[in-house]
């Protein structure tokens, strides 16, 4: 359930109508409820609430530093990928002793700069990355906490892209050769082993998958146990998909007790790192109708929404529900919804069944909230797009669109071409 609704044929988030969003931000924005996010985070929250548990919001979903204010406020610790996502949940008031650090190349720096702000743990994906962990960690004179990354080479079910947990995936440890790892971290004076970490992949709509994957963990928690390693985390990841069309995702609840049913016999705290299943559908693009063009029968309707602003659809071939801002009662024409870059697979839509949409008409891409705005790029030196948050019967501006000068804010000119 989301918060993006008719109202009198207008669309409207929360109580505020997008075209009034549109009036004054312009387009083509992100727009996000808060209602949405509230209620996400708290179900999924609430469906582990009967062990002891950690909520670490993936940030890679969506980084946006009032998102992960809200997260935090809400007891979320972060899920983060790169110093940066770190600088950022720092930012955004996230203790430190609640962020775990994933990530097949997190380079010296990055793990020294863990280190030194005393994040709750590492989850470690290659035998050389530990030996960096343990050199960075020796050389500061700290202990570094990790867990190690398994991978179980289980089938998400999902696309290949967003697949992390096969053989011949780039992600963890070959679970099958985890226990001679784990015998070698806890033998590293300057290691502190505490966890087992496991993420299979994203937009996963079975359960079979994730207690396949369990099963192992559970397997290796309890042969580790009899090893002496004594744990405090199992680590799951996330990957709880959402429906974006026909999709049929578990309820968090059926997610939650069918983990703790295996989950139950192991005395650990277990972390989640839910990211899309929070903001994915919290979130829409909006975007305007620029021109409408016709070839040999096929019709395509020009947005000033690009690629740059929402990838997933090109890179994934991703379906996203498209919403005519106004309903007009029109009659509906198939087209291509595509964007102004110059690239053939600029495209939000292909073949699309929608309603008459004439030039300065507004569309709403829907379930845009995750890995929308945190995957945009400037290409084709176009400025990102500005991002709104919804609550109630307001709006607030919460990252400024960019400006021409932003793009090159950063770039410089030798003096020899001056």
């Amino acid at each position: 359930m989301h918060h993006f609704y008719y109202r009198n044929g207008e669309l409207y988030a929360e109580s505020v109508p997008v075209n009034e969003i549109a009036k004054a931000v312009g387009t083509p924005c992100y727009i996000y409820s808060h209602a949405t996010l509230t209620r996400h985070f708290n179900i999924f929250n609430d469906a582990f609430s009967n062990i002891p548990h950690l909520i670490c919001y993936s940030v890679k979903a969506n980084s946006n530093l009032a998102i992960l204010r809200l997260m935090a406020r809400m007891g979320a610790g972060m899920d983060i990928v790169s110093g940066g996502e770190l600088f950022c949940a720092l930012k955004a008031g996230v203790s430190p002793d609640k962020i775990v650090f994933s990530g097949v190349g997190k380079t010296k720096e990055e793990i020294e700069y863990a280190l030194k702000t005393g994040i709750l743990m590492f989850n470690v994906e290659s035998e050389q990355e530990l030996e960096i962990i343990h050199s960075c960690a020796k050389a500061l004179k700290k202990s570094a906490p990790i867990a190690i990354r398994v991978n179980p080479d289980i089938d998400p079910r999902t696309h290949p892209y967003i697949s992390t947990g096969l053989k011949r995936d780039k992600f963890g440890i070959d679970i099958n050769k985890a226990e001679v790892l784990y015998k070698r971290a806890a033998s590293m004076p300057y290691l502190h082993v505490i966890g087992i970490d496991c993420h299979i992949g994203s937009q996963l709509t079975l359960l079979a998958p994730f207690l396949e994957a369990i099963k192992q963990i559970k397997d290796l928690y309890n042969a580790l146990k009899k090893m002496g390693i004594r744990l405090n985390y199992i680590d799951i990841g996330g990957g709880l998909g959402i429906p974006y069309h026909e999709e049929s995702p578990p309820h968090p609840y059926e997610y939650a007790n069918a983990i703790l049913e295996l989950a139950k016999d192991m005395d650990c705290c277990l972390i989640l790192e839910p990211g899309r299943v929070i903001v994915g559908n919290a979130g829409i693009l909006l975007t305007k109708m620029l021109y409408f063009k016709k070839i040999e029968g096929k019709n395509f309707i020009i947005v000033d929404a690009g690629m740059n602003d929402l990838i997933r659809p090109s890179l994934y071939n991703a379906y996203h529900a498209i919403w005519p801002c106004s309903k007009r009662g029109r009659p509906s024409i198939v087209a291509d919804i595509v964007g102004p870059i110059c690239e053939s697979g600029d495209f939000f839509a292909r073949d699309r069944e929608i309603e008459t949409t004439y030039p300065g008409e507004l569309l709403a891409i829907m379930s845009s909230g995750a890995y929308g705005f945190s995957m945009s790029s400037n290409y084709n030196s176009r400025p990102r797009p500005a991002e709104v948050l919804v609550k109630g019967e307001r709006f607030w501006i919460i990252r400024d669109r960019e400006s021409y000068e932003n793009l090159i804010s950063l770039n410089r000119i030798p003096q020899w071409l001056r």
